[in-house]
């Protein structure tokens, strides 16, 4: 991975939020006046063609724009995101919401799955170990523009009805409370170039699982990553009364 000026380091953050925010292409003029970078739309122009050669970000062939890459966002994901706090009365709410379930495991999963489906936006999955499947948040994806394609719907909702394969995804993170990101083309399976994932391992070897929320690549990962370890935390308390 090359060495990035503090200037590219700027302008490839922007442009990667930007984009989150628009979901479409990020002009050079765009960013000076959206993000107020102190340079001008040449001096933008310039430092995203040295990014753009270095594989951080590309060019769709339609537009003037550029889009990140997903080596982009792996380096914003690891190095550059400023994760949100979730709001004490928003975590304190959701403990009070999944609490009256806390014995009775199908209806906590199924309860959780559409919190968290709420709480981002996104479609919500909760997958236990013993082979039950809890999602929610489906007609969300609807107001993403990657899922008009049907092709990257049909994998997306694909992906709900073979619990194997979600298990083998699920199985690359084995610390509890730790969140992985799988960004693109990254999970690996055909269709969900333009999909990210976010997931968490919960409970313990007895009664455990995973929570993940998937959405479009250019998900807000700044808010997703700390939900999902925060429903892992809640389901992990919760399982220990099983």
């Amino acid at each position: 991975m090359a060495d990035l000026t503090e200037r590219q380091i700027n302008i490839l953050k922007a442009l990667i939020e930007a984009f989150i925010d628009e979901a479409s292409p990020i002009g050079s003029a765009v960013l000076v006046g959206k993000c107020q970078l102190a340079c001008s739309p040449a001096t933008v122009r310039n430092e995203m063609a040295i990014l753009s050669r270095e594989g951080y970000i590309e060019k769709p062939h339609t537009s003037a724009g550029r889009i990140p890459t997903g080596l982009g966002f792996r380096f914003y994901i690891s190095s550059l995101m400023d994760e949100q706090t979730i709001p004490v009365l928003q975590e304190v709410g959701v403990k009070q919401r999944l609490f009256q379930y806390r014995h009775s495991p199908g209806r906590l999963m199924r309860e959780a799955a559409l919190a968290l489906a709420e709480t981002t936006g996104y479609l919500a999955v909760v997958a236990m170990d013993d082979e039950q499947l809890f999602h929610a948040g489906t007609v969300n994806l609807l107001e993403h523009p990657e899922f008009y394609d049907i092709n990257v719907m049909k994998s997306s909702l694909d992906l709900l009805d073979h619990y194997d394969v979600l298990r083998e995804l699920f199985s690359q993170t084995a610390e509890l409370g730790k969140a992985r990101v799988l960004v693109g083309k990254e999970i690996g399976l055909s269709g969900l170039e333009k999909v990210g994932l976010v997931f968490s391992r919960f409970g313990s070897e007895r009664h455990g699982g995973a929570v993940a929320v998937l959405g479009p690549y250019r998900m807000d990962y700044a808010k997703v990553i700390p939900q999902v370890r925060h429903f892992s935390s809640i389901l992990t308390e919760f399982s220990q009364s099983w």
